[in-house]
């Protein structure tokens, strides 16, 4: 998708002009990474629908989600790669960085674990 005056959407900042959002080789790389993890996601509803030994939905579980982290990570190197590059040579700095520890709040690798998502459910409560 390119931004710019020819009809399409406005560029995700003012002033930044025509910017090709994701380079063909990233998004290749993060479509095919997307397809490989819905078709693997697929497969683990049906174990769980099988009632598969819990340990083993769980093995696969972690396989989708490292090709999910894989796939956020092409994503933020596109962003460095492109809008980060873009905003510091046009002295942006400032408002790129913060907007890149914004988007890095939603990146379990730079956060941490969510330690709330381990708490155990309370008498009554449905999963």
């Amino acid at each position: 998708m390119r931004y710019g005056h020819s009809g399409g959407p406005d560029p995700p900042h003012p002033g930044w002009g025509i910017l090709r959002v994701m380079k063909d080789v990233h998004q290749r790389n993060v479509l095919n990474r997307l397809k490989t993890a819905r078709g693997h996601l697929d497969g683990i509803i049906r174990m769980v629908e099988d009632d598969t030994y819990c340990p083993d939905v769980m093995k696969q579980l972690s396989a989708v989600q490292g090709s999910l982290e894989r796939a956020s990570r092409l994503v933020l190197r596109n962003h460095l790669e492109t809008c980060v590059a873009a905003a510091m040579q046009a002295g942006r700095i400032e408002e790129i960085v913060d907007e890149l520890m914004e988007a890095l709040r939603y990146d379990r690798i730079a956060t941490g674990p969510a330690g709330a998502d381990l708490a155990p459910l309370g008498e009554g409560a449905s999963a």
